[in-house]
């Protein structure tokens, strides 16, 4: 049923979020703005898109290598470009569920690595546009619940219970044996392979969160959004009639909020009204938001889903017995 809430609502709000962010728009303005763009900011901008993958792809492989030492960068490349494409064209976040289940074989990992290490990913992401808005909010002296109804007090708060998360994850440990204990008793085989995932999935949390590892998978994670603060800055340099181009440091977090929202894969309609809506905030005009916001998307949703598609061509995924 929630699936099938998702492929009828998700495409419904794509539509409106579009017509809402069009339908005071004047559609020559808005060509013009994005016929004046210009090229050479576009392709520093994808340079620095995918240094920021770069820094993502390091930041798996470190959380990868507690149970295969010897995975290179190289190695994690591929499958997690593949992923990203395939959650930009497949509904129901396709492609984390073949990271999570499709690339181990060839990664030589376990299935409960791989999708801790989705979740880990997931929080740190989570924690780092948390971080962007509150400090976009404090430059721009902005008040979040007007912006995006969470005052800056939940703000905080959401990013402190992240942090302890990511850094005491054993704390759910006894209610996770607890919950395999009582399963066995009902079902005793379900039961002790479920312990024995427990086990894999508590073995991956507690390398993530160790002081070294975790201090340096939040290293990588700030810079992989510092450098896509930079595509969402480079790209508003691009738009001459964007007059206030720091406003892109907030377009960041609200647009990546925005994809919470259910909506169409890659995020149509629901990132685009948002991330314009945050540069107009700061005083551009709407036409040269929509631009920026336009540009954006095709800049975040294009290169990784042309590098990953390439993956999926060169090297196919065989059918699991």
């Amino acid at each position: 049923m929630n699936r099938i809430f998702r492929i009828i609502i998700g495409p419904g709000l794509a539509i409106f979020f579009i017509w809402l962010a069009l339908k005071d728009i004047n559609t020559r303005e808005l060509i013009e703005s994005i016929h004046q763009t210009e090229i050479s900011y576009i392709v520093i901008a994808i340079f620095v898109f995918f240094a920021g993958y770069s820094c993502r792809i390091e930041r798996w492989r470190l959380m990868l290598i507690n149970e295969n030492t010897k995975l290179n960068w190289k190695e994690c490349a591929g499958p997690l470009m593949a992923s990203v494409a395939a959650n930009n064209v497949l509904p129901f976040r396709a492609g984390d569920i073949f990271r999570a289940i499709k690339f181990n074989k060839q990664l030589r990992i376990s299935a409960a690595t791989s999708i801790t290490t989705l979740f880990v990913e997931r929080l740190l992401d989570l924690l780092m546009v948390v971080l962007f808005l509150g400090i976009a909010l404090a430059y721009f002296g902005m008040d979040s619940s007007r912006l995006i109804g969470i005052g800056g007090s939940a703000l905080l708060s959401g990013g402190a219970i992240i942090l302890f998360l990511l850094i005491f994850p054993s704390i759910f440990k006894p209610f996770a044996h607890w919950l395999s204990k009582v399963i066995s008793k009902a079902f005793p085989k379900f039961g002790q392979k479920l312990d024995a995932e427990f086990t894999k999935i508590f073995t991956a949390l507690e390398h993530t969160s160790k002081g070294s590892t975790m201090i340096k998978l939040i290293c990588w994670s700030f810079a992989a959004w510092l450098s896509e603060g930079l595509v969402f800055w480079f790209i508003a340099l691009s738009i001459p009639t964007i007059s206030y181009d720091l406003a892109a440091w907030l377009a960041l977090p609200v647009g990546t909020l925005a994809t919470i929202i259910p909506s169409t894969p890659g995020y149509v309609g629901t990132f685009d009204y948002f991330t314009s809506q945050a540069m107009i905030a700061l005083g551009n005009r709407e036409e040269s938001s929509i631009a920026f916001a336009f540009i954006v998307h095709a800049v975040l949703w294009l290169p990784p889903t042309v590098v990953g598609g390439l993956y999926f061509l060169i090297n196919p995924m065989k059918k699991t017995k």
